[in-house]
């Protein structure tokens, strides 16, 4: 069996599965985490259950020969074929997924201006993996590249030409790893030619984006230059007039780094709620009064809808709409909330299909003669290992 390591780094955790191709269940995933702090631990999941135990030392690298060490000790390492790395940010130099060279890391590294909290740290897990992993191939996949198919009118801010020419100054996209495989899942369990589908599709955790997928094509989506434009998420405000910035310094005295740190950290779910950025709890303190996550809740189903309606205008007609991620997948009340506000695209929840899918389930949640509404669950993991192949094939 040839199996593929999918790799996730953040700047203090790491992320990885253990994957077959064309099986969708992995061999073996965990989570290093605390990397820089004073006890780094690997959790290890696999047919077993959990295993945590400590790292020997702090980092990447080290977190990396833990991970190496996992697999030797469980008789996987030989099996292990190619290294499939999550990229943040391939900038318009990466349109899909690429065989790592020296001049891949260079050019990755000359993307660091447009995603610094999430590219340096993808460097650094691949660089410890090539160190950990010497002999096997490593392939970059970019969150960015399945949204270079979007055309000028679609990523271009209405900004002044140079901005974009010498700075790159534009729309991006992100989460293109969950949107692609959540759309070719969708035609797959429609029975319908990809290259002839047309989908939204709403990828909600704490992170949250939206994109218009035409023939297997992204042709719009939410996110921009940075993951902050779009929907409300967990902590990011989403779309918000760019004057704030200059408003907040002039009158709070705050710097723009202070600016962006409250937009990114300190707003969406948990800044409207005063409570907490997790949809699960607060739904439950929405049914029990509390003021702050009604309003959040109500503030991400609004916004949500009528981004839904915005990314069926470059489609032209709608196969369905998707919802993936852990928001999407398991809040029925959300699902019920976005769709009660589509009616005037024909959409008709079915409540006990939707209360029933849930955790896992995939399956449709609107009525019969209603535009199509499904629930598939993402499988980001998998869809890295099947670029890697891919490239690698």
């Amino acid at each position: 069996m040839s199996l593929i390591l999918v790799l996730n780094c953040g700047s203090s955790s790491l992320k990885f599965a253990l994957l077959e191709p064309s099986n969708p269940s992995t061999v073996l995933s965990g989570l290093a985490e605390k990397l820089f702090e004073d006890e780094p631990r690997l959790i290890v999941t696999d047919g077993e259950g959990k295993q945590a135990g400590p790292l020997p030392g702090q980092g990447h690298a080290v977190a990396m020969r833990g991970i190496l060490e996992a697999l030797r000790g469980r008789g996987l390492l030989e099996q292990v074929s190619s290294v499939g790395h999550r990229v943040v940010h391939g900038g318009e130099r990466f349109r899909q997924a690429t065989r790592i060279t020296p001049e891949v890391v260079a050019q990755i590294e000359a993307c660091v201006p447009l995603a610094p909290l999430h590219n340096p740290a993808n460097l650094e897990g691949i660089r410890g993996a090539m160190e950990a992993f010497p002999g096997l191939p490593h392939v970059a996949v970019f969150d960015t590249a399945f949204h270079q198919t979007m055309p000028p009118h679609a990523y271009r801010y209405a900004l002044p030409e140079v901005l974009y020419r010498e700075h790159g100054v534009r729309r991006y996209g992100f989460h293109g790893a969950s949107h692609q495989y959540v759309t070719r899942r969708a035609a797959e369990l429609l029975g319908i030619a990809l290259e002839h589908s047309a989908f939204v599709s709403a990828h909600l955790g704490n992170g949250c984006s939206i994109t218009a997928v035409k023939g297997g094509r992204s042709v719009d989506t939410s996110m921009g230059l940075t993951p902050l434009e779009g929907l409300v998420m967990g902590t990011r405000s989403g779309d918000v007039d760019p004057g704030i910035h200059a408003f907040l310094a002039e009158n709070l005295g705050l710097s723009l780094r202070e600016v962006t740190e409250v937009l990114n950290k300190g707003s969406g779910l948990l800044g409207l709620s005063g409570l907490s950025n997790d949809m699960r709890e607060l739904e439950r303190a929405a049914a029990e009064g509390h003021a702050g996550a009604g309003l959040a809740l109500e503030v991400f189903c609004y916004r949500l809808a009528k981004y839904v309606a915005a990314m069926c205008v470059p489609l032209g007609r709608l196969d369905a709409l998707i919802f993936t991620g852990g928001i999407g997948e398991n809040s029925s009340l959300v699902r019920e909330k976005v769709l009660g506000q589509l009616g005037i695209l024909g959409f008709r929840l079915e409540p006990e299909q939707n209360a029933r899918t849930v955790r896992g389930q995939a399956g449709p949640i609107t009525a019969e003669g209603s535009p199509l509404a499904l629930v598939v669950p993402t499988n980001e993991e998998l869809m890295i290992a099947w670029e890697t192949q891919a490239v690698l094939s």
